[in-house]
């Protein structure tokens, strides 16, 4: 006769009631699970592998038969003119436009936690308003502004004595006036995480800066910003990512134009998609994520705090 362990009816007894609150738990993800692997996992395998096909929109009908390429449409995007085109308009967006909305946000943050006390909130509500208006109505209204004989900008120019320049019509003025508009537009975002980040910075370390004779630029530079690493982080890669995926400026503000100088990596996705070659807008896809992991990554690497430093 075999023998059973004297708990192994209360282990039993215990699996069943776990089971049952595991079943509960899938039960009520499993909608979300579904529409997760059907609508995005799904899509994403997809277009992997689509990556390496030559999958165009006339093979939809019969999907099985497209040829195996490998490599080729990745190989293809260093050849191509008008991709290294849109990526150095993607790198030059982002490079400039990157920083110019951290330094722009943090003045803001730092304005509003310190030196302005009167009208805080209606001033917090004028920069955060950008931010929940819709990129395309942002972008038609500066589109407006910036017309060379109606705009608003070129207006009060003329009231000065100048003659305003084609902003949107110049391919050396073209990318920078979108670069302006976006950092106008996303500073009120990363304003609001600084300001976030200097309240919570304890104000005894600026106590004893000042008790050591600390100035505000020294206070500002030795106390503020190596307390706000973690909250620099976070703006960097998140305006990172989001400044190499700009697509809705250049589309509604110049249509990638003039002569490509406003192209971005999106942009030129969106048109391959609809030109029908999907396999090769697949690809340039993941170049534009592997591109986001990489500059993530270093981020990351930059701005680690010091406890996470090997020695």
């Amino acid at each position: 006769m075999t023998a059973v362990a004297p708990d192994a009816g209360t282990r039993r007894g215990r699996l069943g009631p776990r089971l049952r609150r595991a079943a509960v738990g899938w039960g009520f993800a499993l909608p979300f699970t579904a529409l997760f692997v059907v609508f995005l996992a799904g899509p994403v395998l997809a277009s992997l592998l689509m990556s390496f096909t030559d999958l165009r929109s006339a093979d939809v009908r019969n999907p099985f038969a497209v040829n195996i390429v490998g490599l080729r449409n990745y190989t293809r995007l260093f050849g191509d003119e008008l991709f290294v085109r849109a990526a150095v308009n993607t790198a030059i967006f982002v490079l400039f436009g990157v920083p110019l909305t951290m330094v722009a946000g943090l003045a803001a943050a730092l304005g509003l936690n310190s030196g302005l006390t009167r009208f805080r909130t209606v001033f917090r509500v004028g920069y955060y308003l950008p931010v929940v208006t819709s990129i395309v109505a942002v972008a038609v209204v500066w589109r407006f502004l910036l017309q060379p004989d109606s705009g608003l900008v070129d207006s009060l120019l003329r009231l000065a004595g100048l003659d305003g320049p084609n902003w949107l019509g110049r391919t050396d003025l073209a990318l920078p006036s979108l670069i302006v508009m976006a950092a106008w537009r996303n500073l009120g975002y990363q304003m609001v995480i600084f300001l976030a980040g200097l309240q919570a910075i304890p104000q005894h370390l600026y106590e004893a800066a000042r008790i050591d004779g600390a100035t505000g630029w020294q206070q500002f530079r030795y106390v503020t910003l190596p307390s706000l690493r973690p909250t620099l982080l976070f703006v960097g890669v998140i305006g990172t990512i989001g400044y190499l995926q700009f697509f809705e400026e250049p589309l509604v503000m110049t249509r990638g134009g003039p002569l490509n100088s406003t192209l971005s990596v999106s942009y030129h996705i969106y048109n391959q998609f609809g030109f029908g070659n999907y396999g090769y807008a697949s690809a340039m896809s993941y170049v534009l994520f592997l591109a986001i992991v990489l500059l993530s990554i270093l981020w990351f690497r930059l701005l680690r705090s010091a406890e996470e430093v090997p020695r």
